[in-house]
């Protein structure tokens, strides 16, 4: 077997992952299938090129040697297939839900400083029809939007997971279940609710959550279009939402719920249609700057760090320890 680039961005893929199942999610192949692609590449170099443990993977002595080339390779063809399109290619358009802090634009510009960046909030399913018909170069949305898209007719999408939010309570700073460090269903029934409107991307999350806690009866004091405007009912009325940890403000109070929900957020992408090495730019930047704004919401990051199984696709983006402060 000769070596191709495809085999050598395998290699590559894992060494910076770090594991074999870790590059699995980044190449987006199945664990058994990079694992029997990798063992045929070691077999056409001469020699393993990794020792596999349960902690990940290290280099092999020959892996130390080919690797470093093999990376090498990797990026010059990034690099050329990125100088080939940027003649013809017109600006990068990034769009994102709910609301685009300035800081995420920054971010993005700064990890591609040659590219024109445009970036655009809009709903969801909009994100996703502009990035199937090409308007959009690429999104962050929820996996929920994917699905549906995925039932139609239009070009594949490339996709790519973030991270996986928890769905958490907002309550006012002094109410008296504020200071509880986790809730159970049971304390949802005393509680006055904002609750979202049917044609929110959030809608269908929340409906799950309520049906697993047997609370479709509580009291409901209005509809909302956003976490935004749900965080404003929270600290004004006195009510409680719920939100990604992301989605809260300042002047609320987030509670923990006992139950699995979580908010699979993606980055999309037309197949084909983004340069590899953008790609990696892109994926490697949302993860960075959700890492950074996830310790700016309270409580927030203590959580991630002491549940490191439900992030692992920020492992490399985050500190080791819960900071002091």
């Amino acid at each position: 077997m000769d070596i191709e680039l495809r085999h050598a961005r395998i290699v590559a893929t894992i060494d910076m992952a770090g594991s074999i199942s870790k590059g699995a999610g980044e190449l987006n192949l199945p664990q058994p299938s990079l694992t029997a692609q990798l063992r045929r590449i070691e077999r056409a170099v001469g020699g393993d090129l990794f020792v596999r443990s349960r902690a990940g993977v290290t280099r092999t002595a020959l892996g130390e040697r080919l690797i470093p080339m093999l990376a090498d390779l990797v990026k010059r063809a990034d690099e050329v297939m990125a100088a080939a399109a940027a003649p013809t290619s017109g600006p990068l358009r990034f769009g994102n839900m709910e609301w685009t802090p300035p800081t995420l634009r920054e971010a993005l510009q700064s990890a591609l400083p040659a590219v024109e960046l445009q970036t655009v909030t809009m709903t969801p399913a909009t994100a996703v029809e502009g990035v199937q018909s090409g308007t959009l170069t690429a999104a962050l949305v929820p996996s929920s939007t994917v699905a549906e898209a995925a039932e139609g007719p239009e070009p594949a999408l490339g996709k790519m997971l973030i991270v996986r939010e928890p769905v958490w309570l907002a309550l006012p700073l002094q109410h008296p279940l504020a200071g509880r460090h986790r809730l159970d269903p049971a304390d949802l029934a005393t509680l006055g609710w904002v609750r979202y409107s049917q044609d929110h991307w959030f809608h269908a999350i929340e409906k799950r959550l309520f049906s697993a806690f047997d609370q479709q009866d509580v009291e409901v004091l209005h509809r909302v279009d956003g976490h935004r405007e749900a965080m404003n009912w929270v600290r004004d009325l006195g009510v409680a939402a719920l939100t990604p940890p992301t989605g809260a403000t300042p002047d609320v109070r987030l509670v923990p719920l006992v139950g699995p929900e979580r908010v699979e957020m993606l980055l999309v992408w037309r197949s084909g249609a983004v340069p590899r090495e953008t790609l990696r730019k892109l994926v490697d930047t949302v993860r960075q700057y959700y890492g950074e704004y996830a310790r700016t919401v309270p409580g927030y990051w203590h959580w991630i760090v002491e549940h490191p199984r439900d992030f692992l696709e920020l492992n490399g983006f985050t500190p080791p320890a819960v900071p002091s402060a």
